[in-house]
This record gives C-alpha cells, sequence and structure tokens, in this order.
C-alpha cells in the first residue's frame, strides 16, 4: 500500500482539483476503486466538494480542554480573572463566566482558586467522516473555528485511512494535505512514499514551493514538484525549473491555464469528468502516469 500526499506551500494552488483528477484516474481500468482517499486539510476540508460524497459514519473527534466554573463552590473573589493571560475570564455579577472562545485550557485558573471550584473540560473540537464516493471511500474532517490540535485530527484521519486500505486490501492512499509548512502539514507527510508539491510561477509560488520541498525532504520524504498555470508566466516557471534541477528535484509535468477548471469546480465535478479532453485535464493526466511511474521506481 502506498501513500501520495499533494502539498502545497499556500492555499489556492490547486490542490484539491488535482486530488480530485487523481481520485478519478486512480479509479478507471480495474473492475473496483483501488484507491481510499483522505482529506486531511481539516480546518478548510472541500475535497468532498466536488467528489460527491454519501456519508457512512459520523464520530466526534475530542481535543483541548477548557475551563468549567462550578458556580454553586466559588466564592467570586474574582482571581481567575486575575491570572487568564488569555482575558477569557471576566466578573458578570460578581461570578467568573469563561468565553470558550478564548480559552486556551491553560489551567491557570484552575490551579489558582482557593475553593477548587474550577475544572479542566474536554471540548468537542470536530467531527471526522468515512463517505463513499465514486472514485473510493474518502474519509475526511472539520474542526470546530477557534478549536486546537488539528495535528491530532490530521493524524487520526490518516490512521483511519490506513485502516481501511489494510483491512479491504486497496493499493494506495491518496491525501489532500493542508497548505503551509504547519504541524498539520507535517502530521500529513508522515510515513508517505511521495509527496507531490503542486506550485504556481510566481516569485511568491517558488518560496512557497521550497519552504514546501524542504519541509518534506527534512523529514526524509521523497518529494517531487508540478506547476499549475505555469504558462501565464514562463520566467516565473523556468525560475522553478531550474530550482528543481539544481536541488535534484524531479518536475512530473506542468497544467496550462485552463478555465475549465473553474467551470468544473463551480459545478461540483472533477476536471477530469467534466470535460476529459481539456488542456488541464490531458495535463494532469500525465502527470497521474508520472506519479505511478515515480512510485514504482521508488519501490525498486
Amino acid at each position: 500500500m502506498k501513500q501520495v500526499v499533494v502539498l502545497s506551500g499556500k492555499g489556492g494552488a490547486g490542490k484539491t482539483s488535482l486530488v480530485a483528477a487523481f481520485a478519478v484516474l486512480s479509479s478507471m481500468g480495474s473492475g473496483k476503486n483501488s484507491t481510499v482517499l483522505a482529506d486531511t486539510d481539516v480546518d478548510a476540508s472541500n475535497l468532498e466538494l466536488v467528489l460527491s460524497p454519501v456519508e457512512v459514519e459520523s464520530r466526534e473527534f475530542r481535543g483541548g480542554q477548557i475551563a468549567v466554573v462550578n458556580q454553586a463552590n466559588c466564592q467570586g473573589c474574582g482571581l481567575c480573572e486575575t491570572v487568564c493571560r488569555f482575558d477569557a475570564v471576566r466578573l458578570v455579577s460578581g461570578f467568573p463566566v469563561v468565553d470558550p472562545l478564548a480559552c486556551e485550557g491553560c489551567a491557570a485558573c484552575r490551579y489558582q482558586c482557593p475553593e477548587e471550584a474550577i475544572a479542566m473540560q474536554e471540548q468537542v473540537a470536530g467531527r471526522w467522516f468515512l463517505s463513499d464516493t465514486p472514485y473510493g471511500p474518502l474519509v475526511h474532517a472539520h474542526l470546530e473555528p477557534a478549536r486546537e490540535n488539528s495535528g491530532k485530527l490530521v493524524s487520526l484521519v490518516k490512521q483511519r485511512a490506513r485502516d481501511l486500505a489494510e483491512s479491504e486490501g486497496y493499493e494506495m492512499i491518496l491525501i489532500d494535505g493542508p497548505p503551509g509548512i504547519g504541524c498539520p502539514v507535517i502530521s500529513s507527510v508522515s510515513g508517505a512514499d511521495l509527496a507531490l508539491v503542486i506550485a504556481e510561477p510566481s516569485l511568491s509560488g517558488l518560496q512557497d514551493m521550497r519552504r514546501a520541498v524542504e519541509m518534506a525532504r527534512h523529514f526524509q520524504i521523497p518529494t517531487a514538484v508540478c506547476v499549475n498555470k505555469y504558462d501565464l508566466y514562463p520566467e516565473g516557471w523556468e525560475k522553478i525549473r531550474r530550482y528543481c534541477q539544481q536541488h535534484d528535484v524531479e518536475l512530473l509535468g506542468n497544467i496550462p491555464f485552463d478555465e475549465t477548471i473553474t467551470a468544473a469546480m463551480t459545478r461540483g465535478q472533477p476536471v477530469i469528468n467534466y470535460q476529459p479532453q481539456a488542456p488541464a485535464s490531458k495535463a494532469i493526466e500525465k502527470i497521474w502516469l508520472a506519479v505511478r511511474d515515480k512510485l514504482s521506481r521508488l519501490e525498486a
């Protein structure tokens, strides 16, 4: 079983459109779907918008703690408001009220309360889902606004995808990773056989791509690059090409600017389904074949 994670240095580079097209391509040419899909961008999960999922299972994700005041034991001394560095506690009519969005779960108020009237309570931070799609099962999640532990939720999504792939004999896990290089991204690349970074041909796009490549390589994950809208700024594309050449990063392909992708997304479809003969669709198909070829070479 192989794990391929698609990354980008920033949001909006075309990561989800690419993964959705890969999902379609991975389901072609065999009698059954061979790929488990996972969306680990839990802060802004979008893959489900273009894969027509049917929810099979939904579970709560609990992460982080929040201070809860037992008003019956509270004497209204106000010490909890004084020690809170996040301004999450305020006195209302002489008694403390905790703002759940501001509380960081540090428990300073609990330790300082002379009446032991404050307890730390685990909170529901989001939900994770298992859904059926026409292209294989999809494991995805939603993190509630202002909640922490997105890295833990990413790990949970990946573990559920691995469990499903191993129990059902799937050949691959295809992961739509989060943008950037933070903890959720690190959780997403952990254990991957290949990280494919999608870049844009601009100065900022080159920097974003470089950060993502260096992060994946730091964790010894084999890494490759593809470029979206490469023809909009040839000079920028040339800089990316030179970087890849100088740093021994394989450039697997280029996707031209194509309004078909936007049209497909607005209709909630992968571009491969919406218009298979579009320039972008043909380019993505070549990149998918290059991904499969690189996995074979890595295995050898």
